[in-house]
């Protein structure tokens, strides 16, 4: 036996494998690793069941100890809107704590229960694409729980289910609905990252637990839009922008909304200002104009979009540099048609913008992407879906 074979040997004996086959210079096949299990999706009722099982129960929450616990409303994953889905979601969560622990008291999404330090649940509910790719029909939605403990800014436990595309209803709430400008918030997206891609033991997601306070003074001032309270809604989003953490897009947004309900138009413009400019500086502005079915022209004339126009071009002007004005449509049959019409609205829109302001013509083009970059991406075509028909404005090249 040569010095090399004699060394190999001792080196196999050293570590025990020489049983194992490592006796022979010679390598085995390398056997393929086994397929991944299918991803299985429940049935709606059944997959948010199974989540907040998993959720409690991994929480390990003693029997003989008292908890006091809120939830930040739940929200769609991709838009960070709440839905007629995740707020029923979140009722039949509470529903089983009531159930089955109670050692767990449920108490308001409020800035004074917050303030103790309670144990917080966030939640998304999220389409997706079971074949695992990027694009294509969205046919399933991802359930995701997260509880923390806000005494620690850990997470305690996770819940995960993933969910059949029927059953629910995912129609964003009408404040969501009726938003001029959609943003992903430094804040929200906290939650959303606080929620997904995180596991026991995880710290909060700084930029939300940052915000978590001022987080319950909006989930109030919604709430009181929804209860059609607009006087208490504005007095509350206003109240939110005392704290550093309350200057987010949602907040000026409320505040537009508000007082457009009011009929206070010169505020409300104030406010849309405000939505544009923080667009503009983070590179994503998207409004939500409403198109006939298929076509470029608007359906209804009941928002101000020659009001929300001026003040683009008026903000666009101020760049340093030029404006692309991008088209995006639902998913439908023909991606070249998605395509094609997406480039016709995004150039209905910028011809408007060089009306209001001529010297825009050459700081201005018009890009249509279709169905490429949607958010939703269920091609339902009702309002479940509408974000994906926005219009984005975004600083490019001259």
């Amino acid at each position: 036996m040569s010095f090399h074979d004699r060394l190999f040997v001792s080196a196999c004996l050293a570590v025990g494998l020489l049983a194992a086959g490592c006796s022979s210079t010679e390598e085995k096949p390398t056997v393929a690793a086994p397929a991944p299990a299918p991803l299985v999706a429940l049935p709606y009722d059944q997959a948010v069941r199974k989540a907040a099982q998993d959720l409690l129960a991994n929480a390990n929450l003693a029997k003989d100890q008292k908890y006091s616990m809120v939830v930040d409303p739940l929200v769609d994953g991709n838009s960070g809107m709440q839905t007629e889905a995740t707020v029923a979601m979140e009722q039949s969560v509470v529903q089983l704590v009531k159930e089955n622990y109670q050692q767990v008291d449920v108490k308001p999404f409020s800035s004074d229960v917050v303030s103790a330090l309670p144990l917080l649940m966030v939640g998304t509910f999220t389409p997706i694409n079971l074949q695992g790719k990027a694009d294509g029909e969205r046919d399933a939605y991802r359930i995701c729980f997260a509880l923390a403990d806000l005494k620690t800014g850990k997470i305690i436990s996770k819940g995960l289910a993933r969910s059949l595309p029927d059953g629910f209803d995912p129609t964003p709430l009408p404040l969501f609905r009726e938003m001029p400008v959609w943003a992903k918030d430094t804040a929200v997206e906290g939650y959303v990252k606080t929620c997904q891609g995180t596991k026991a033991g995880d710290p909060i997601n700084p930029a939300y637990i940052d915000a978590v306070l001022a987080a319950s003074t909006i989930s109030e001032a919604q709430k009181a839009y929804q209860a059609k309270n607009y006087k208490d809604s504005l007095a509350l989003y206003q109240s939110v922008l005392k704290n550093p953490a309350g200057n987010q897009a949602r907040v000026y947004a409320g505040i537009y909304l508000d007082n457009q309900k009011l009929g206070r138009k010169k505020p409300a413009m104030q406010a849309f200002g405000q939505l544009v400019e923080m667009g503009l500086a983070s590179d994503r502005l998207a409004v939500r104009f409403d198109f006939k079915p298929g076509a470029t022209a608007f359906s209804q004339e009941q928002q101000p979009y020659a009001l929300w126009l001026s003040e683009i071009a008026k903000q666009s002007l101020r760049q340093t540099s030029c404006i692309e004005v991008a088209g995006h449509t639902r998913r439908s049959t023909s991606e070249q048609m998605d395509e094609r019409l997406s480039l016709q609205r995004a150039e209905f829109i910028r011809q408007k913008l060089v009306a209001t302001t001529p010297t825009l013509a050459k700081r201005t083009s018009a890009k249509g992407y279709g169905s490429q970059r949607a958010v939703v991406g269920t091609g339902k075509g009702n309002e479940s879906d509408a974000l994906d028909q926005r219009i984005e404005f975004k600083k490019v090249s001259c």
